[in-house]
C-alpha cells in the first residue's frame, strides 16, 4: 500500500513525539556489575567449553572409547557421543 510523503512525515514526527516523551522506569534498569558478572561467567564457560572440545578431541584422537570420555564429563558415552562427535570428527 502506497504511503504519501505527508503520511510518512506525521508517522515520523509521532514518533519522535513518543521518543522524546519517554521516561526510562527505574524498575527497569539493570544493575551494571550483575551484567558485568554473568558477562565474564558467559565468557569463561565458552573458553572452557572450547578447552573440553579439544580435550575430547585429542582423547579421540588417542583412541579413547566415548564410555571413557563420557565418564570423565559426568556423563554416559552415548551422551558424550552425541553432543562431541560431530565436533570432533
Amino acid at each position: 500500500m502506497p504511503r504519501t510523503v505527508e503520511e510518512i512525515l506525521a508517522h515520523a514526527d509521532e514518533l519522535a513525539a513518543r521518543f522524546e516523551a519517554y521516561e526510562p522506569n527505574p524498575a527497569d534498569e539493570l544493575d551494571a556489575g550483575a551484567v558485568s558478572m554473568l558477562r565474564a561467567a558467559v565468557a569463561e564457560r565458552s573458553e572452557a567449553e572450547r578447552h573440553l572440545l579439544e580435550a575430547v578431541r585429542a582423547a579421540r584422537e588417542s583412541g579413547m572409547p566415548w564410555s571413557a570420555i563420557g565418564s570423565l564429563v559426568g556423563t554416559t558415552g552415548e551422551a558424550a557421543r552425541q553432543r562431541y562427535g560431530s565436533k570432533v570428527a
